[in-house]
């Protein structure tokens, strides 16, 4: 039986968690997940641990936060002030919002504090430098 490699479609099952236990996302009532491993679809260290097995097989991979969605970004918690947004937006910390880039793409942001006149959002990725836990299914390899 084949291993998966570089290149190849693969369809995993998995079930993200967080070092405490806590699950963050799964496949498990899904349909399982497809992407070419290698093809940076995915975080690195999600691919190196599907890379070499074979169908059937299951594992749990620890994937450090630097082979995850990286570190913590200080340059992407930015402070805006309050003038700027929707006069009919009343933001509170922990709520998520869509920022405008000057390219017209939109991006998640996250409200992390909120003063009289200010309020502070962060772009990283809510996963950033965090540690993280998969147990991983392969599928099938195409």
């Amino acid at each position: 039986m084949s291993e998966a490699k570089k290149g190849d479609r693969v369809k995993v099952h998995y079930t993200g968690k967080l070092k405490d236990g806590s699950v963050f996302d799964s496949s498990k009532d899904r349909e399982p997940l497809e992407f070419e491993l290698g093809s940076g679809m995915m975080i690195a260290g999600f691919d190196k641990a599907v890379t070499g097995m074979k169908i059937g097989d299951s594992k749990t991979a620890d994937i450090p936060a630097d082979e995850g969605y990286g570190q913590k970004n200080a340059e992407m918690v930015v402070e805006v002030p309050k003038a700027q947004l929707p006069a009919d937006l009343k933001p509170e910390v922990g709520q998520q919002l869509a920022m405008q880039q000057p390219n017209g793409q939109s991006i998640p942001v996250l409200v992390t504090k909120v003063e009289a006149e200010t309020i502070e959002i962060d772009a990283n990725h809510p996963l950033a430098g965090k540690d993280l836990v998969f147990d991983i299914e392969l599928v099938s390899i195409n």
